[in-house]
């Protein structure tokens, strides 16, 4: 039997965080390397994945009324992954505020499957720069990668892998 599609719930940055992570989408694109520019499906854009799971996730999720916005800070660039391809992303620091959206999302949704890395204290969130970069591509990809960025995660949005579309929560 085929597993369920992933359902996730996806926090969305504010548009000067979102401008400039596409900024470094497009310088990565720009020097040949792998980057997330090329997909330009309008489902594609910077977000942090707060919550991935197979099958689906209640609709509305409850959440407080003063959930969004939560105060972000994109950090260093990290790598996910193994072999000579990995995934660049920018770290996102763990804060309080997000720690707590996080399990105000998780919460709301209820039980489910969800994908192993989004269990409490295994999540690493984080903005996805390129998938699939070589490592031999690293030295010429982390100067393109800006520093410490400060910012505001200010929508949710649901993103149904089965179906392929996204739905505004």
């Amino acid at each position: 039997m085929e597993p369920a599609p992933i359902t996730s719930i996806e926090l969305l940055l504010d548009a000067d965080a979102e401008a400039a992570v596409r900024a470094e989408w497009d310088a990565l694109a720009a020097a040949g390397l792998s980057s997330m520019a090329p997909h330009t499906s309008p489902s594609n854009r910077p977000h942090v994945t707060l919550l991935a799971r197979r099958g689906g996730v209640p609709h509305p999720l409850a959440l407080p009324d003063d959930a969004l916005p939560v105060p972000l800070v994109l950090g260093a660039p990290l790598l996910f992954g193994d072999g000579d391809r990995r995934v660049l992303v920018r770290s996102v620091v763990p804060s309080a505020a997000l720690l707590a959206l996080q399990a105000a999302v998780r919460d709301a949704a209820g039980a489910g499957d969800d994908v192993d890395h989004m269990a409490p204290g295994t999540w690493t969130p984080h903005v996805t720069l390129a998938r699939r970069l070589r490592l031999a591509d690293l030295e010429r990809a982390l100067p393109l990668v800006g520093g410490e960025l400060a910012c505001e995660g200010v929508a949710l949005r649901r993103w149904d892998a089965g179906t392929r579309t996204v739905t505004a929560l």
